[in-house]
């Protein structure tokens, strides 16, 4: 996830250019290489998971809500980790707390082994919570690491350039998902009127293909796990800076969290992220359904979900640049209202245009996790960063709770005379609603000087 929203110019790593001062000073180089190249590691795990869903649904012959537990399990590692994590780190160091992140990670991993061979759908989600355990420690841990690596007056940028990585991740994951899992995926093999044949076969048939689906999903996830391991053995024998989390011992846990709690653009950012992530979650996961109700198959549709990510990556850098002359809290709203609107439009349109409009939702959920983030850690004092910060990642915990909902209204079919996966996306414009209220009032603060 990103966290950081500021735009700069590309500055030295090592060295000033123009006055300015080191981007990040040359003891820390190494250091800061090998943590930035874990962000692509959760990027690559998020975004492989999504068309996951789908996939299950129809291998295990599954509800579509049943088969959202996989974002269930996922998101709500997540949920349980983070703030165990923050106060890990406060006890202890960053490093160690990644090198539990990318422990926790590579077991996650690997357990797809047993879980293929058993052909059990619960097996796969409880190895996709124990992973995410891992990538809860490494949000925690790598984002506030990136920013003590060098002077405070450059910790933004720092994480600016770490924060790039994550997307490549994340395109990562879904070209492999695309053109690697699910082209090869037996069960999605279709008649002539575009309609899955798998449910149609003997269980034998069935069978068989099971095990040849479950090995093909299985795949990606032990090879990330190898890489995980490599990276374990590397920055376990690399030396780096013992920091922990900032102040960690002039403040105690109990004092943070009652200032935290009596912020109010703070505690309203988090609810505003926990819906930005259940948002985001259900529009990148049920593209694939969507498409299915047209008629398209998976790999097609993954498709239109690499899509959608470039137009975010677009939408980000595009409002990164604007926000030189738009203040961050507009532009949320801004962005918050074109959301809402291209879900009006996946919801009334049928056909391929309403799949358009619910694609074109990317471009304006862009800029929304980083500029919640820093809107709802803008006033937060130094020493409570920690576990503020905890708080933000926690959030994602709205990818756990909501998708299973929406899944519930697509195994409706049909709502009220309207196909029930157009429907369903009425979930996501709420929390798109809410976010656009927290821009405008965000921003009517700093006109009238109350924040």
């Amino acid at each position: 996830m990103n966290t950081s929203t500021q735009n700069h110019s590309a500055p030295s790593l090592t060295g000033r250019a123009g006055g300015e001062s080191v981007l990040v000073p040359r003891k820390y180089l190494f250091t800061f290489i090998l943590i930035t190249s874990l962000f692509a590691l959760w990027g690559f795990a998020n975004d492989i998971t999504n068309p996951m869903v789908a996939a299950f649904q129809t291998l295990m012959e599954i509800s579509a809500a049943k088969a959202s537990m996989v974002q269930f399990a996922f998101y709500g590692g997540y949920a349980t980790m983070a703030i165990p994590a923050a106060l890990f780190i406060r006890k202890y160091s960053y490093k160690v707390g990644v090198l539990i992140g990318l422990g926790l990670y590579a077991v996650g991993a690997f357990l797809f082994i047993p879980a293929a061979q058993l052909q059990e759908f619960t097996f796969f989600c409880v190895s996709l919570y124990i992973l995410t355990f891992g990538l809860a420690f490494l949000e925690t841990s790598a984002n506030p690491f990136i920013l003590s690596l060098g002077d405070k007056s450059n910790s933004t940028r720092r994480l600016n350039l770490a924060q790039a990585f994550n997307p490549v991740g994340s395109l990562s994951g879904m070209a492999v998902a695309s053109f690697i899992v699910l082209p090869n995926l037996l069960s999605d093999k279709r008649d002539a009127a575009g309609q899955i044949i798998f449910g149609t076969l003997s269980e034998a048939e069935k069978a068989d293909i099971r095990l040849h689906d479950l090995a093909v999903i299985r795949d990606p996830y032990v090879a990330i796990g190898l890489v995980v391991l490599v990276m374990f053995i590397i920055i376990a024998l690399t030396k780096m800076p013992s920091l922990k989390g900032e102040n960690d011992a002039q403040t105690t846990a109990r004092t943070t969290l009652s200032r935290l709690w009596h912020n109010g653009t703070y505690r309203n950012g988090v609810l505003a992220q926990v819906l930005y992530v259940a948002a985001q979650i259900m529009v990148w996961t049920f593209i694939i359904q969507y498409a299915d109700h047209l008629g398209i198959d998976k790999a097609t549709a993954q498709r239109w979900n690499i899509l959608a990510m470039s137009l975010s990556l677009t939408g980000r850098f595009v409002g990164t640049y604007i926000m030189k002359w738009v203040n961050q809290r507009r532009l949320l709203m801004l962005f918050g209202i074109g959301a809402s609107i291209c879900t009006l439009g996946a919801i009334c349109i049928e056909g391929m245009m309403g799949l358009y409009s619910l694609v074109c939702i990317s471009l304006f959920m862009s800029i929304m996790f980083p500029s919640i983030y820093g809107i709802a850690l803008e006033n937060v004092r130094t020493e409570d960063t920690s576990l503020g910060a905890a708080f933000l990642v926690m959030a994602i915990v709205g990818g756990a709770l909501m998708p299973p909902l929406q899944g519930h209204l697509i195994d409706q079919q049909v709502i009220f005379g309207w196909p029930a996966v157009n429907v369903s996306f009425v979930l996501p414009f709420i929390c798109f609603i809410f976010i656009t209220i927290y821009g405008y009032r965000t921003f009517r603060q700093v006109k009238t000087g109350i924040a």
